[in-house]
């Protein structure tokens, strides 16, 4: 980093009173600080980060210096000897208002060596990632996530435990079979046990799980949560309730497997969607179009199923569908596999999680498993003049969002769309309630738009801390939200004059541009 970008770097801390989620800020004033957790954090996030020492984020984070240049460098050398694998800092260090501050920029390890973690305490205890602002202790699933992929386990391939040949449904075997043999020549002349054992349908003779998944007669006999659990909302957020009562308008339980549960979600999203109807006046030629579109409906609900994980630790949890009245949002257990990201997301052919799954699901002709489901999204999406669609992959959940037509959300909400926010609230319910895996959201509004509701009555820093402190830091929220909601004018201050007041209140602007 070169002298003036750390001075710009410095700055831009200064001006929001956060930190970022690629930017750690300690004080080093009167010694060099543990820096483990922030080491591993840094390190296995996505383009890694930097460490920002002498500014004090204790003391509304104001320039302080720290001790020794020379000997904090030598200090953050010694500990990032003790990570595993070995991190090599790159550190640049300036004057700003006659105090020494220094950067450590952290580089993202490759991906087949992650977790990084500090050995002192082992791999469980001592890998972290960057969730927000703050470093988060990595849940088991989450560190054999790297190691799944690291040593390419087959979760899929495990054998089906008390299922036999004759619980495949014969119907969806038969037209497996049958379309394999006229794709593959070579596969023509082998014998259905043949095919099924090399196709990992079957292992040993007995089923595996992508084998009752994919072609089963009934997969949730032996798998019971690999379903999807749908749900209409009678609001824009989880807890609104319709004028009878209702928390849900629609409630099904889907299940069957892949084909099956592909048709019975598309019915149910597409029963529940409204759809309007145009007459060309010169031709007469009838146009229906619906609240999303079916094309982009058909390959969210095609990725879920094909690339979700289907390891030990998911299969407990059910995919989650939920409809708003602004919203549509999939949530898959099983965050991006192996070396994807949301960057090159839909860009690049790239590892995928259940290969066996993908190749039955594509013999079946319900796929063409050539990596262009989320272009197709993308461009249906733009096609209906419709949002751009929201994809996040966050601590081991991928979720998809649609927007229609009512969704409100202005230029000061748009930040949050592309972006992973990684912000669980610590009583939100859980995928599998005997671990933090896979935590779905009670509220699923962008932070901005829940700013604004909550806002609609005038609020202390207090009031802000007590709502949203058990997701974020209090800093965090001002810098990151409520400053530039203020900026666009969505969020006034009642004293204007007195920005910093301690009986400062915050509150939403009916016409934000009046």
């Amino acid at each position: 980093m070169r002298e003036v970008d750390l001075v710009k770097l410095v700055d831009r801390i200064i001006g929001i009173r956060s930190e970022l989620p690629e930017v750690e800020v300690k004080a080093a004033k009167q010694g060099c600080p543990k820096l483990f957790d922030s080491l591993s954090s840094l390190s296995n996030k996505s383009g890694g980060g930097v460490i920002l020492f002498g500014i004090d984020e204790k003391q509304d984070f104001q320039l302080c210096g720290v001790y020794d240049a020379a000997d904090l460098q030598v200090k953050v050398v010694n500990q990032c000897d003790q990570m595993e694998p070995v991190l090599r800092p790159l550190f640049t260090v300036t004057k700003i208002q006659n105090k020494l501050i220094v950067s450590a920029e952290i580089q993202e390890v490759e991906y087949e060596k992650k977790p990084c973690f500090y050995r002192g305490v082992g791999r469980i205890k001592g890998s972290y990632i960057r969730v927000g602002e703050a470093d988060k202790l990595m849940t088991e699933y989450e560190i054999y996530s790297y190691e799944a992929f690291r040593k390419k386990s087959q979760d899929e391939l495990e054998k089906c435990q008390r299922a036999v040949l004759e619980d495949f449904s014969k119907k969806q075997l038969n037209r497996y079979l049958e379309r394999l043999r006229e794709q593959s020549p070579r596969l023509s002349e082998l014998t259905a046990e043949q095919i099924m054992r090399l196709q990992g349908i079957v292992l040993d003779g007995q089923p595996t799980l992508a084998g009752i998944i994919a072609l089963g007669e009934y997969p949730q006999a032996f798998y019971p949560q690999l379903c999807i659990t749908a749900v209409v909302v009678p609001g824009r957020q989880m807890g609104d309730i319709s004028d009878s009562g209702e928390r849900f308008t629609d409630n099904m339980r889907i299940e069957g497997n892949i084909p099956d549960m592909l048709m019975l979600a598309n019915q149910f999203i597409k029963r529940n969607m409204s759809v309007s109807t145009k007459i060309d006046e010169r031709t007469g030629e009838r146009t229906d179009t619906t609240t999303y579109p079916m094309v982009a409906i058909r390959e969210i609900l095609l990725n879920s199923l094909i690339h979700r994980d289907y390891s030990i630790h998911t299969q407990f949890a059910p995919i989650a569908l939920q409809m708003y009245e602004d919203r549509l949002v999939l949530e898959n257990p099983g965050g991006l596999y192996g070396r994807l990201t949301l960057d090159n997301l839909g860009k690049v052919s790239t590892d995928t999680r259940n290969p066996f799954v993908a190749r039955i699901v594509e013999t079946l002709g319900l796929t063409e498993n050539r990596f262009s489901g989320i272009p197709t999204i993308r461009k249906a999406m733009a096609a209906s003049g419709l949002p751009e669609p929201v994809f996040e992959s966050v601590r081991g959940v991928f979720r998809v969002t649609l927007f229609n037509r009512h969704w409100s959300g202005g230029q000061a909400h748009q930040e949050f769309l592309g972006e992973s926010l990684g912000i669980y609230s610590k009583n939100s319910s859980q995928y599998n309630q005997h671990q933090e895996t896979f935590p779905r959201q009670d509220t699923l509004l962008p932070i901005s738009e829940r700013i604004i509701r909550f806002c609609a009555q005038p609020r202390t820093r207090k009031e802000l801390e007590k709502e949203f402190g058990s997701e974020i830091t209090i800093a965090y929220l001002m810098g990151r939200y409520v400053q530039p909601l203020i900026k666009d004018g969505i969020i006034r201050l009642a004293i204007p004059d007195k920005p910093k007041s301690k009986n400062q209140r915050y509150y939403t602007v009916t016409n934000p541009r009046s």
